[in-house]
């Protein structure tokens, strides 16, 4: 069986001085790692500590003319969320798994073997792109990152586009979980608990909440389907809005 983790949820944005402000400065986030992509740059900044929490990832468009994927999300949708990305330990046994069910995975990339990926659109995984990697670094190694960025103040990544983030609130809240709605929850429980392996946690009939080592997904009905918000917990306030996605207060 291959193993599956849920590894970060994925923002674009226009704005990522104003999108650090909030992660960093009314979070308290950890900026960890970034770098440049084709069409795309990102910076990784985790709600938590390197055992608690999600890791949010940041994306902005740059050098469109490579690939204009991402260009062409902001032009229809703006800022928000983009993509959840799962990572795997063999690629190819999950996109034959994907195929036997009927899905059909877009964006294959099999030749890089630091970075393997294929993708899932949101007419097939229940509103939101799923991101499917293959990886040759560890959990241990991402883990070090984090300690290692919150001592120091110092992330990883060259170049180190993005702009300086400010000090980190005193409170740092802690990423929950992402929170998903739409028409067909059993479905969608089924997708991620039978297809992406997630632990169900509790089952309902209000919600449904899903767990993997690396993060949680609560689905509740809803009459369109895609992430919803995301909660976390030690918010000094209600809400906190991070590039057009609103991050609740967890209540449990």
């Amino acid at each position: 069986m291959t193993a599956v983790d849920f590894d970060h949820v994925a923002l674009a944005t226009t704005d990522i001085g104003a999108t650090l402000d909030a992660a960093v400065g009314d979070l308290g986030g950890v900026v960890v790692h970034g770098g440049d992509g084709y069409g795309f740059r990102w910076v990784q900044t985790r709600l938590g500590t390197a055992t608690t929490g999600m890791t949010i990832e940041l994306l902005v468009v740059w050098q469109p003319e490579v690939n204009d994927f991402l260009a062409r999300f902001v032009d229809r949708h703006g800022n928000g969320v983009h993509h959840m990305t799962f990572k795997v330990d063999n690629l190819e046994s999950m996109l034959e798994r994907a195929r036997a069910l009927g899905l059909h995975p877009t964006g294959v990339s099999l030749d890089n073997p630091q970075w393997r990926e294929a993708f899932l659109q949101p007419r097939e995984a229940h509103g939101t792109v799923i991101q499917l990697a293959q990886t040759e670094s560890a959990a241990g190694d991402f883990a070090q990152l984090v300690d290692r960025a919150a001592t120091t103040g110092i992330a990883d990544g060259t170049p180190a586009w993005w702009p300086a983030p400010p000090a980190r609130a005193e409170v740092p809240a802690v990423l929950r979980r992402v929170v998903i709605g739409g028409p067909a929850r059993a479905r969608a429980r089924d997708f991620f608990s039978g297809f992406l392996d997630a632990e169900i946690l509790h089952d309902d009939d209000a919600s449904t909440d899903l767990a993997w080592p690396g993060g949680q997904v609560r689905i509740v009905d809803a009459p369109g389907a895609g992430v919803l918000h995301l909660e976390a917990t030690g918010l000094a306030t209600r809400t906190v809005s991070l590039s057009g996605t609103t991050i609740r207060a967890a209540t449990d």
